[in-house]
């Protein structure tokens, strides 16, 4: 059996207000070709297939868009794709009576039946191979919310709820499968010693709770596809525990991953393989600095100028980096005017003081931040230090975090 493992496709994200349909639908359409050329069996999306619960239009038709061109270019593909931090798991959900004519599976979030046991029926996917027979079982494992895992029947441990919702899901599939059937485990969640970027993934973890351990995937496991973390990495080292990355940069701090999906191959129950595929960037992400006002300047004068024979959608997006010893009220003007002609796309401009390696909170080693830097636990910190002059402690932050997850929960039920 072949998989193709991509994840966090965040169709509809802006990056500082540009919004980036271009981008992503050069990216589907070389999945397609990819798919048309290799024919794998599956096609795995594992979360944050849109960037906010509630997507703009055009992004919901980039969706469906995809899925139907794939079903008939490749009617035998099997597409699982599930709900991340940043989907509604109801919107995700919502057309799953009409994907499944089109061999897709899309899976919101866990239900539980009425005497309190998971339904894990419908989080076990038959996956059949090219003959037709079910050559694995796919165990599908949308993010998992507090509100979700917790009650009842598992008590109020997040953390434990989710390990139970492993186990019973585990437990289901192995009386399922038949000898020789893998189990491939698609799930969105942050996995202990993953590696995350600066500032484009949303915490997932309540107040100081640690990610999950890999433990969870037990060796039944053959492969595990994940998503949330958007750089390209193994979980601890193991080979079949996998995060595929995000298919474009999402934060100018992605600018060196290098963007990939991931060709699966199992004979069996057995792992053979596993190979990236590199995802050719349609617009480049280009940071200058940080430097002094001057040799920015300079630096910018030296970019190429527009070619007007060229796409407009394929300059690069700019973000520069000022480093300023005193602030400079026509900052943007000086950048701007640098910038007439050049063949880039000016995103975001950043400035701090000289001396910002001091502690935070010195008037001369001020850093200027964006709030879109920011998390809202970070935000929260900062306010309640500014209001009570000391550190918040960690019971604050973790209810802080609990109700920010049931805003999140009531805004997707919206």
């Amino acid at each position: 059996m072949r998989l193709f493992h991509t994840s966090d496709w965040h169709l509809g994200q802006n990056l500082h207000g540009q919004e980036r349909d271009f981008e992503h639908a050069c990216f589907l359409d070389w999945l397609l070709r990819q798919l048309a050329a290799e024919q794998p069996d599956v096609l795995l999306i594992a979360g944050d297939i849109f960037d906010t619960v509630n997507p703009p239009v055009k992004a919901q038709e980039r969706l469906y868009d995809f899925i139907v061109s794939a079903h008939e270019q490749q009617p035998l593909l099997t597409i699982v794709m599930i709900a991340g931090n940043h989907d509604s798991g109801s919107r995700i959900e919502l057309p799953a009576p009409l994907m499944r004519r089109l061999r897709t599976h899309a899976l919101g979030r866990v239900l539980w039946l009425d005497d309190g046991q998971l339904d894990a029926e419908r989080l076990l996917i038959p996956l059949p191979d090219a003959s037709g027979a079910i050559a694995a079982w796919c165990l599908a494992l949308p993010f998992l919310r507090p509100a979700e895992v917790t009650g009842a029947q598992l008590g109020d441990n997040y953390l434990r709820g989710i390990g139970q919702v492993h186990e019973w899901l585990i437990a289901a599939a192995d009386a399922k499968r038949q000898p020789g059937q893998a189990l491939i485990a698609i799930s969105h969640a942050h996995m202990a010693g993953g590696s995350v970027s600066e500032d484009s993934e949303r915490s997932l973890i309540i107040g100081n709770a640690e990610a999950l351990p890999a433990s969870l995937f037990g060796p039944s496991i053959s492969y595990v596809a994940l998503g949330h973390l958007h750089k390209p990495q193994k979980v601890n080292g193991e080979e079949r525990i996998r995060y595929s990355g995000s298919p474009i940069p999402l934060s100018f701090s992605e600018i060196n991953y290098q963007h990939q999906i991931l060709d699966v191959r199992l004979d069996g129950e057995t792992l053979l393989s596993v190979e990236p595929r590199l995802i050719p960037r349609a617009v480049h992400l280009q940071r200058l600095g940080p430097a002094p006002l001057a040799e920015i300047l300079g630096q910018l004068s030296e970019l190429p100028d527009i070619d007007l024979l060229a796409e407009t959608q394929r300059q690069p997006w700019l973000e520069v980096r000022v480093r300023l010893d005193e602030p400079q009220p026509d900052l943007r003007q000086q950048i701007e005017i640098a910038l007439q002609g050049k063949a880039v796309r000016l995103v975001r401009i950043a400035a701090e003081y000289a001396g910002s390696g001091g502690r935070e909170g010195d008037d001369d080693s001020a850093t200027l931040i964006e709030l879109d830097q920011l998390t809202p636990q970070e935000l929260f910190r900062r306010a309640w230090l500014d209001h009570y002059g000391n550190e918040v402690d960690d019971p604050t932050l973790n209810d802080f975090a609990q109700l920010l997850q049931d805003v999140q929960h009531e805004e997707e039920q919206a």
